[in-house]
């Protein structure tokens, strides 16, 4: 029998917090200047990279961008609000978020709207909701619970944290196969991420990483057999009005092989720009074009080349206008301020006395800046052709609606979290939390 030796013993009930955090400094100003730096480039360069809706507009040439404006203003908000909560208060309604996203996740399976031969998204209230959103951010969530839940007190995870966290991570990763193996890659990663953070043993998370590449590996197959080119021809991907989706050629899609397909693309030896443009590449192709057209300083915002012929260049290739726009050095600078959020995020976190606050901004910091970086390598042609926004820069409701959330529970946390305060304040700290969240932080530098 193994013996569970934690911070606060399993067995033991919960004791209620004696006392109310209470914030002990103001509002990180590095993340909040991150964030309103991110706003004003996706601002700028989304209207530069919407010339074809401002072209089919029927409110003028703000008609594309005042919606973008106003979910902006709303991340705002929300942001304001989240960051007067204390970070263990959020916390109690990580469950339900929890519950929430993995529902939506299968009602869009089930009777979800079909994007570019998929099931991604449903519609409430005017808003198109991508549950896949949600569920990156739930799991970051869950994982902070959990390791810090089961942290030991001589250092490492119990076997319990360990597996709930990737039992989740698999579940959610289920949810979100078919629409891809970007997304499900991407929640692994982050996953693991937060692991090597949260301090569980190197050899429990390889065996982890083991059982995440077995996991990919089934559900590729299961999902690649279901839908194989030698399957029933009736079977085949239909928009959620019934009609065919078809592509720019008036060909009916059929999704069975868009994985294999874009993977040879990628690994095609021959150089992207010897290739024809085909109607399959042409979002590749258009997009290296655009980078190229871009050089070192770019040819400046509004006079992008590309854009009117880029699909998708307000959303999953933006990136690639950014470097039009800006130029190379352009480019670095979008890189280096996720880059920057995700130092900030272990600056702090490294300074909590707790572990909970610090595996929350860190794990967060590492989310937002992976889907950046998957985003970056996926436009650049780094990783293979995949849908991925670029966080609080690309259109999309969802996408800024979660990211803004996430930032929130992050300047909570820079509020609320004992760093280098008081004797006084890390004993209000600790009677404040729950006792199953007193665990000490494992990245605390001493």
């Amino acid at each position: 029998m193994e013996t569970i030796e934690l911070n606060t013993p399993l067995v033991t009930p919960t004791k209620e917090p004696t006392k109310q955090l209470e914030a002990v400094a103001p509002p990180d100003k590095h993340i909040w200047g991150i964030y309103i730096l991110l706003c004003i480039i996706s601002i700028i360069e989304l209207y530069s990279a919407s010339s074809r809706e401002v072209a089919s507009s029927s409110i003028g040439v703000l008609g594309p961008i005042f919606r973008h404006v106003m979910m902006l203003g709303a991340g705002c908000v929300i942001i304001l609000l989240m960051q007067r909560v204390p970070y263990n208060k959020l916390m109690n309604f990580s469950k339900i978020f929890t519950l929430l996203s993995a529902g939506m996740m299968l009602y869009v399976m089930l009777f979800g709207d079909v994007v570019n031969g998929a099931r991604r998204s449903f519609n409430l209230a005017g808003i198109t909701i991508q549950p896949s959103e949600f569920l990156k951010l739930a799991a970051v969530l869950i994982i902070a619970r959990y390791t810090s839940l089961y942290m030991q007190k001589n250092g490492g995870v119990h076997n319990r944290g360990v597996i709930i966290s990737a039992v989740a991570v698999m579940l959610f990763g289920g949810l979100l196969i078919q629409q891809g193996m970007t997304n499900t890659i991407l929640l692994m990663a982050i996953s693991f991420s937060m692991m090597l953070i949260g301090g569980i043993e190197l050899k429990k998370i390889c065996i982890v990483v083991g059982v995440y590449i077995v996991f990919a590996l089934a559900a590729y197959g299961v999902v690649h057999a279901s839908s194989s080119d030698d399957a029933d021809p009736a079977i085949e991907q239909v928009t959620s009005s019934g009609e065919p989706v078809v592509n720019s050629s008036g060909e009916k899609v059929n999704r069975s092989s868009t994985w294999g397909s874009r993977l040879s693309r990628h690994f095609n030896p021959v150089p992207p720009y010897e290739q024809p443009i085909t109607a399959k590449n042409r979002q590749e192709q258009y997009s290296y074009m655009a980078q190229a057209n871009g050089g070192i300083i770019g040819v400046f915002p509004g006079n992008s080349r590309e854009t009117a012929r880029l699909p998708l260049a307000f959303s999953d290739y933006i990136f690639a206008i950014i470097v039009e726009d800006t130029g190379l050095i352009g480019g670095f600078v979008v890189l280096l301020l996720y880059l920057w959020l995700l130092g900030r995020a272990a600056a702090i976190a490294m300074g909590c006395k707790r572990a909970l606050p610090a595996l929350l901004v860190l794990g967060i910091a590492v989310m937002i800046a992976y889907q950046a970086m998957f985003h970056m390598a996926i436009v650049s042609g780094f990783f293979p052709v995949s849908g991925q926004p670029l966080p609080l820069i690309s259109k999309g409701g969802t996408s800024i609606l979660i990211t803004s959330i996430a930032f929130g529970i992050m300047l909570s946390v820079s509020r609320y979290a004992v760093r280098k305060g008081t004797r006084k304040q890390i004993t209000d700290e600790m009677n404040a939390l729950p006792e199953e969240m007193r665990a000490d932080n494992p990245t605390m530098l001493h």
